[in-house]
């Protein structure tokens, strides 16, 4: 995980790590994640970003989400990986 110009606290990498795991029961395939989390420069609220790549055999895939805190940021990014990952096992048909 990397927070670009911040340091993530402790319990925000715990419920990253625990989000991402639930990825794990629906693809069992995934190579390698990486999370990066940022601040953008506008006058909104929401202004959270939260980019998690994943690395599965053969391809990535790549999710950005925007909103109001780096939580519910990773859990828009999570349930769009879900389906994206449910729709590559439903086409290889593993």
């Amino acid at each position: 995980m990397h927070a670009v110009n911040f340091k993530a606290d402790v319990k925000l990498k715990n419920f990253i790590e625990k989000r991402l795991q639930k990825l794990e029961r629906f693809y069992g395939r995934i190579l390698e994640a990486e999370v990066f989390l940022k601040v953008e420069n506008t006058k909104e609220k929401s202004n959270k970003v939260a980019e998690i790549k994943l690395v599965v055999p053969k391809g990535k895939l790549l999710v950005k989400k925007l909103s109001n805190s780096f939580e519910e940021a990773t859990d828009k990014g999570v349930i769009a990986l879900t389906r994206m990952v449910k729709k590559r096992k439903a086409a290889r048909g593993f």
